[in-house]
């Protein structure tokens, strides 16, 4: 059950989205991804006995997992079903969300956006943008949470979502914290 009382988030960006620009997306990111490790220092573990087999591991030094875990964020979710806002007869199931984010690094960040993916059970995927969060850019101290509650619709009884939160440390740094993927489900529809 929620405890807390939802709202829906101010309008943001909405794209109809093919696997194609997610494609590149990934592309983007994991180029991106591959230009921060070129920087970092890879050791081979003891245990490995063929040559290469840690880089292709992608095990790093005792410095970059540090430096990673400076910037380390926790997202959480908990969804319920809107039966009361949603028209199953005409295909649109709504669905309140609460997401839990804990700084869990050693330096205070802003969430400055989001990025969600909404897929529902036919594989639609619906692609949102937008600055913070409910109206709010929280500033999350070490070891500091931020709880809020928002909505969404879909034409399916089952979906799923995930997406990043944008965020900026206080020291400059710019990164992306992942939002897992977690699923909406009307009662009864799944086991």
């Amino acid at each position: 059950s929620i405890t807390s009382k939802w709202t829906m988030s101010a309008p943001a960006e909405t794209t109809d989205c093919t696997s194609s620009p997610s494609r590149a997306k990934s592309a983007e990111r994991m180029l991106g991804a591959m230009r921060y490790m070129v920087g970092l220092r890879w050791e081979r573990p003891r245990h490995c006995t063929v040559f290469g087999l840690a880089a292709r591991w992608g095990i790093r030094s005792n410095a970059a997992v540090a430096e990673r875990k400076k910037y380390d964020i926790t997202i959480t979710a908990r969804t319920t079903h809107i039966p009361g806002q949603s028209d199953e007869a005409n295909n649109r199931y709504v669905f309140a969300y609460t997401i839990t984010i804990i700084n869990s690094g050693s330096v205070a960040a802003r969430l400055v956006s989001r990025h969600w993916i909404i897929t529902d059970a036919e594989n639609r995927i619906q692609e949102v943008r937008g600055l913070g969060v409910v109206g709010e850019q929280p500033l999350l101290k070490p070891q500091q949470s931020y709880e809020y509650t928002s909505a969404t619709a879909i034409p399916t009884p089952v979906g799923t979502m995930s997406g990043s939160y944008q965020m900026v440390a206080e020291d400059g740094m710019a990164f992306d914290a992942p939002i897992p993927e977690f699923t909406l489900s009307a009662p009864r529809v799944l086991h």
